[in-house]
C-alpha cells in the first residue's frame, strides 16, 4: 500500500474499502440494520431563484398541519441520495438531485441526519388536491412570513444550505458507493509542527494504512478517535486535545440489508498538546506497537492536509447530544 496515494484519495472526495478487521473497536462488534439498530434520517433544503426555501406541510397527526422541510427516514435497500430523492417527490411533488451534502448531525451512530443542498430537475409543487399521508402540501417559504413551524431545528439547516449556495467552503460532497457493515472513522489524523511538518498516525497490522475506529453505541460518532488515540497514547493521552475537523468523504451503500447498512465516515482529526515545553514540537510517544507516526514528506500532499486545516473546507458533522 502507498500511504500517500490513500491520504490523496481521500482528500479527493474518494472512498478506500472498509475490511472486517478494525484497529479500535468496543468488546462486541455487530453489523448494523437499518429501521432495527440505526436510523438514518434525510432532509434536502432546495432554493428557488428568489432564495426561498421549499416547506411541506406536515399529514402525520402528531404535527398536524406544521411546516417542515422534506425529510424522512431512509428505507432498506435505499442509497443516501435515493431516500433523499423519495422523500422530496413523496412530500413536494418535484423531482430533484443533489447538489452536496452541507451538514452531517448525529446522536451517536443510531441516529444520523444528513442534510442536502438539491435541485428541481422535473415535477410539479404539491397542492392541497394531492393531500396525502406523506404531506397535506407544499409551498416556498421566504423565511421571514410567519409559519408554523413543526420545529426550530431546520432553520440552522437552511441557513447552512444558504451559507454554502453562496459561497461554498468545502469541495462537492456525496455519498460514495462503498459497502460497510457497522458504523466506523476511517481517520487522517495528523500532528502539525513547527516548520509545516507534519506527521500522520498509521496503523500497521499487516501493512501500512490509515486507522479504522468502530463507533460505540454509547458514545458520539467521533468519539471513535478519542477511543483510538486513548488505546494508543495512553500515558499522554490526559494532556492532549482530539479535534475532529470534518469530513472528506461519506461511504455508504445498503443494497444488503443488514449486511451493508454501516457508514464509514473518511475524517480529518487533529492532536495538539495541551501543555508547553520542548515536547511540545514532537507528536506524542506511540505506546501501542500497532501504530506509528508517518512523517508527510511529499510537499504537495502536506500542503493539501494543512490548506484543509487552515481553511475549513470540510464537510461539517454536529453531535447533538
Amino acid at each position: 500500500m502507498n500511504v500517500d496515494d490513500d491520504v490523496e484519495k481521500l482528500l479527493n472526495g474518494e472512498g478506500l474499502e472498509v475490511t472486517l478487521e478494525f484497529d479500535s473497536a468496543p468488546a462486541q462488534v455487530q453489523a448494523v440494520a437499518l429501521r432495527k439498530t440505526i436510523t438514518y434520517i434525510v432532509s434536502a433544503v432546495i432554493f428557488n431563484e428568489k432564495n426561498e426555501v421549499l416547506m411541506v406541510q406536515e399529514a402525520k397527526e402528531n404535527c398536524f398541519k406544521q411546516w417542515y422541510l422534506p425529510a424522512g427516514r431512509m428505507e432498506e435497500g435505499e442509497s443516501i441520495v435515493e431516500a433523499m430523492r423519495r422523500e422530496v417527490k413523496e412530500e413536494a411533488g418535484f423531482d430533484c438531485q443533489p447538489i452536496t451534502l452541507v451538514l452531517v448531525q448525529e446522536q451517536g451512530p443510531q441516529w444520523i441526519r444528513f442534510v442536502f443542498l438539491a435541485e428541481i430537475t422535473g415535477g410539479s409543487l404539491k397542492t392541497t388536491f394531492e393531500a396525502d399521508t406523506d404531506s397535506l402540501q407544499a409551498a416556498w417559504w421566504d423565511q421571514e412570513s410567519p409559519l408554523t413551524l413543526r420545529g426550530r431545528d431546520i432553520l440552522q439547516l437552511i441557513a447552512t444550505a444558504l451559507k454554502y449556495k453562496e459561497k461554498p467552503w468545502h469541495p462537492v460532497a456525496k455519498p460514495i458507493d462503498m459497502c460497510c457493515h457497522v458504523v466506523v472513522q476511517r481517520l487522517l489524523l495528523a500532528f502539525t509542527g513547527p516548520n509545516d511538518t507534519l506527521w500522520i498516525l498509521l496503523a500497521n497490522a499487516k501493512e501500512l494504512h490509515l486507522p479504522v475506529a468502530v463507533s460505540a453505541k454509547t458514545h458520539t460518532v467521533t468519539w471513535a478517535a478519542h477511543r483510538l488515540v486513548q488505546e494508543t497514547m495512553p500515558t499522554s493521552y490526559y494532556e492532549l486535545e482530539v479535534n475532529t475537523k470534518g469530513i472528506l468523504g461519506l461511504q455508504h451503500n445498503g443494497r444488503d440489508p443488514g449486511k451493508t447498512d454501516g457508514l464509514c465516515f473518511n475524517m480529518l482529526v487533529t492532536l495538539e498538546h495541551t501543555g508547553e515545553g520542548p515536547h511540545t514540537v514532537l507528536p506524542p510517544a506511540v505506546e501501542n506497537p500497532r501504530f506509528q507516526w508517518y512523517k508527510v514528506e511529499t510537499c504537495g500532499l502536506r500542503e493539501q492536509i494543512q490548506q484543509r486545516l487552515t481553511t475549513g473546507s470540510l464537510l461539517p458533522v454536529h453531535s447533538l447530544y
